[in-house]
């Protein structure tokens, strides 16, 4: 139980409370800029709540002022010449990426700030996002210094908002223009905007809700939409039925039935 604490994490914290882990970004000085050793340790705290049962859903957020301000520039640069940028992000950005989304528990990215560059592709890798007013986007960041986007931002974004949407915020939202919280919720790249001293509750109430749930039925529920979104309705229905029939053999199924059919709150166990 609770397998990620065994961890000595520096550049994150990892709690876990009542069936829910929350994973905030430690490293306020630079604005939570994403090292490698940062990504490093969300991958493996990732991996110990996929093993954990008793994880039931999962909070992304930051500390202090930003969320993140994406790849720690002062790290890539002192090593600029020497580093496989490509092996890089195949075994970081990439790998973290991979491992959210397939995970089949509910992940909320709590957004407290600033989002740049790779920073504002890590919460599209969540399931559901909550901004605070004072949070802001910059996709821009990479073509502002001479970079292609990455944190698989550009199939990520463009589902959301479509292809040319996509291409306008990778070139146009720059330092001076960032995309604000209210701007992203119209573009549906957060679900909801709340006020900055209410966003650790808002994001507590809904990861409490989702984790005295079904949990098998919200994580094949997860990996459905998202094999959908690359595939044909013939697939969707197919891997549906697929699906219902598995969670049909499901303890929380006969739970919720004999609790609908009882008329009282199903006692959901995530089994």
């Amino acid at each position: 139980m609770f397998a990620g604490i065994l961890m000595a994490y520096e550049n994150i914290l990892f709690d876990v409370n009542d069936g829910v882990a929350t994973l905030t970004l430690n490293r306020p000085s630079s604005y939570n800029s994403l090292s490698l050793a940062t990504i490093r340790e969300l991958i493996a705290a990732f991996k110990a709540i996929s093993k954990d049962a008793s994880i039931r859903a999962v909070i992304l957020t930051g500390t202090g002022k930003g969320f993140s301000t994406g790849a720690d520039l002062v790290e890539l640069g002192a090593n600029l010449h020497d580093v496989d940028i490509s092996g890089v992000l195949r075994d970081g950005l990439n790998a973290l990426a991979l491992t959210m989304r397939g995970l089949e528990k509910p992940i909320i990215c709590a957004i407290n700030g600033v989002a740049a560059g790779a920073g504002a592709s890590l919460p599209l890798m969540a399931d559901y996002r909550i901004a605070s007013e004072e949070a802001s986007f910059v996709f821009a960041a990479f073509v502002n210094i001479g970079l292609v986007p990455d944190g698989g931002g550009t199939f990520l974004l463009q589902q959301i908002v479509g292809a040319g949407k996509a291409f306008e915020l990778f070139l146009t939202a720059d330092a001076k223009n960032r995309l604000s919280a209210s701007d992203a919720l119209t573009y549906g790249i957060v679900n909801r905007v709340v006020a900055a001293d209410a966003l650790s509750a808002t994001a507590d109430e809904l990861a409490g809700r989702w984790a005295k749930m079904p949990t098998r039925a919200i994580g094949w529920t997860k990996r459905a939409i998202y094999r959908a979104a690359e595939r044909s309705l013939a697939d969707a229905l197919e891997y549906e039925a697929l699906m219902q029939g598995a969670t049909f053999k499901t303890h929380d199924f006969g739970e919720g039935v004999q609790a609908f059919l009882e008329k009282r709150e199903p006692n959901f166990k995530g089994e």
